[in-house]
């Protein structure tokens, strides 16, 4: 999943921020907290208007965790509705959320100084990101 490394690192250099919050409204993301239940979050596309939808009960680095996974949909699988591809159709969509996982890991972990400044434990506990999603990603430090 070299591409999406790659495009990771090309956003952060175009726009000299890693933050997904940032990174969403600058590239005309509108980022909506809402009351979602048990859902962190999702993506969707209203005709041309790109929609990231984050729970409101989720904490800061959750939320930012979620936003950077979200990033990676509309960023990649753009036109994907995976909620209906996984509840109407028997399309696995196990592809487009473990890229959508490695874009938000890569996003998070790219710069340097997270590196330095967190134990990859302690940088997974931070956000709430599963150690399984780590390995699943296959990102090393």
């Amino acid at each position: 999943m070299e591409h999406i490394e790659r495009k990771v690192r090309s956003l952060v250099s175009q726009f000299q921020t890693n933050c997904p919050f940032k990174l969403a409204k600058l590239l005309g993301i509108q980022v909506v907290h809402e009351q979602l239940g048990n859902t962190m979050g999702y993506y969707s596309k209203h005709f041309r208007i790109k929609i990231i939808h984050l729970n409101e009960k989720l904490d800061t680095e959750e939320k930012e965790f979620v936003c950077a996974h979200e990033l990676g949909h509309a960023i990649h699988h753009p036109d994907a509705n995976t909620p209906f591809l996984k509840k109407h159709t028997l399309f696995s969509t196990e592809k487009i959320e473990q890229e959508a996982n490695v874009f938000a890991l890569n996003l998070l972990f790219l710069e340097k100084e997270l590196h330095e400044q967190y134990s990859i434990e302690t940088a997974l506990n931070k956000y709430g990101i599963p150690q399984k999603l780590l390995r699943d990603s296959n990102i090393f430090f």
